[in-house]
């Protein structure tokens, strides 16, 4: 996928519109300055998940996972 690149200065101008265009399609623009990249306008995605619970419902424990193996581990040599 290729992203759109846009001017700083273009950008200050058609912002609100571009933010219009990023939720409409999706698709996010790369916002240069002097030709180098600085900010990324991309759609939001809301929060980032967490950690805990995020497997819930996805794995199933079958067999006894606490109870001690009857092999012998040399952790270290």
């Amino acid at each position: 996928m290729r992203v759109r690149t846009i001017k700083a200065s273009e950008f200050k101008a058609k912002c609100l519109a571009l933010m219009d265009e990023v939720q409409r399609t999706g698709e996010p623009v790369l916002v240069t300055k002097n030709g180098r990249p600085v900010a990324e306008l991309r759609p939001y995605g809301g929060p980032p998940k967490r950690g805990i619970g995020v497997l819930k419902d996805k794995i199933r424990i079958t067999g006894d996972i606490i109870s001690p193996i009857d092999v012998e581990w040399e952790a270290m040599k």
